[in-house]
């Protein structure tokens, strides 16, 4: 087991917490698929626990910090900046549009092909359109700039 897991564990199931907390608000019909996928993280998070536990009793408990070492600092914090700027940008120019640029960005400064960025991007959005706007009927957010 390692000293970090617990960190990112925690940090899971706060997640869990949240985004069950947040379904609650949506329309009943929405609920459905949000709460099925909050308890599947929920239980797949609960038997990594069992898996850490099991792990403590055989080998002990280690930081975990040395998988770190190839930590890329001039990728993580652009990437970071970036989901910053999305979640800012989706309250001004709504969930789409800003969803595109932000996926547009990340990709190129990966440096993904251009054709796979296009294929990626298509598909993903064609994919959260018809699961979330025609499926489950649920209103993403439109932005300032378009209500």
């Amino acid at each position: 087991m390692k000293k970090t897991d617990i960190f990112v564990v925690g940090l899971m199931y706060a997640i869990c917490l949240f985004f069950a907390v947040m379904t609650i608000k949506l329309p009943p019909n929405a609920q459905v698929y949000p709460f099925a996928i909050i308890v599947l993280l929920f239980l797949l998070n609960s038997l990594y626990v069992v898996q850490m536990f099991i792990a403590a009793k055989k080998v002990g408990v280690v930081k975990g910090l040395e998988e770190f070492k190839g930590f890329l600092p001039k990728q993580f914090f652009p990437i970071f900046a970036m989901t910053v700027a999305y979640i800012v940008l989706m309250s001004i120019i709504g969930f789409y549009i800003s969803s595109v640029i932000y996926m547009v960005a990340v990709l190129l400064f990966l440096k993904v092909k251009k054709w796979q960025i296009a294929l990626t991007t298509v598909v993903i959005m064609l994919l959260v359109y018809g699961a979330f706007t025609e499926f489950l009927g649920v209103r993403l957010p439109s932005g300032i700039f378009f209500s």
